[in-house]
């Protein structure tokens, strides 16, 4: 028989035993919570990474005719669109600031820039990829490899590689006159090459499309402010 003493250490000893056995299931909690939380932040660090203006750095591109393309416009310097619909910025031909694709802007640049090809410093597509050439362009238009659609539930195209049924979708984002006044939004896409005129040093080939036309010869004046859509390095 226990006496009233041992009694009183037997009950203190139990509730010490509950009150470590309580921390310890706290402290596994917040262990797992943590291990959970980890998880989630390397398995967002291992695709798309998007910040509060909704751009992503990471893309996984898609094969279109032999050339990989992003799957989305390039946004803000270094980043993409979040998605294939979204219109991104613009830029001027071999410069890397980027400007709206929507309303009105002020300090437009109407200088026309140098250069005998886009280069690296003014490239504004994320690390891995690089605003395509005008060769690059053209695989798109090989009607023996690549067809191609105006979507007009989406306001622009859609290429689709004949052999692998993989699809690129670009949309009528419009351009920016060599005044930055903002013309055709989701009537008329146009997207910059990384390839100059031969002719001068006033334009660059770009890709134009409509929902009756699209082509790879068209010409812009290199302070005019188109989409870019990039291409795997």
């Amino acid at each position: 028989m226990l006496d009233e003493n041992d009694h009183k250490k037997s009950i203190i000893l139990t509730i010490k035993i509950l009150f470590f056995m309580r921390k310890v299931n706290f402290f596994s909690f917040l262990l797992l919570l943590a291990l959970g939380i980890a998880t989630v932040v390397l398995n967002s660090c291992g695709k798309d990474k998007e910040d509060n203006t909704n751009f992503v750095t990471v893309n996984e591109g898609v094969v279109i005719n032999g050339v990989k393309w992003a799957t989305c416009n390039v946004a803000a310097p270094g980043t993409f669109t979040a998605k294939p619909e979204d219109a991104g910025m613009f830029y001027q031909w071999n410069r890397k600031k980027a400007w709206s694709a929507t309303g009105d802007v002020t300090n437009w640049d109407s200088s026309t820039p140098t250069g005998d090809a886009w280069e690296k410093p003014n490239d504004p597509s994320p690390a891995g990829w690089r605003v395509p050439t005008l060769v690059e362009i053209q695989t798109l238009f090989d009607t023996d490899k690549v067809k191609n659609k105006w979507i007009s539930q989406k306001n622009g195209i859609e290429f689709t590689d004949i052999i692998t049924g993989n699809t690129l979708f670009l949309p009528a984002a419009g351009f920016r006159d060599d005044d930055g006044t903002l013309y055709y939004v989701g009537f008329l896409g146009d997207y910059w090459s990384s390839t100059a005129i031969e002719f001068g040093d006033w334009g660059a080939y770009d890709m134009y499309f409509d929902s009756d036309y699209a082509d790879w010869d068209s010409v812009f004046s290199r302070n005019n402010g188109l989409s870019i859509r990039s291409v795997a390095e």
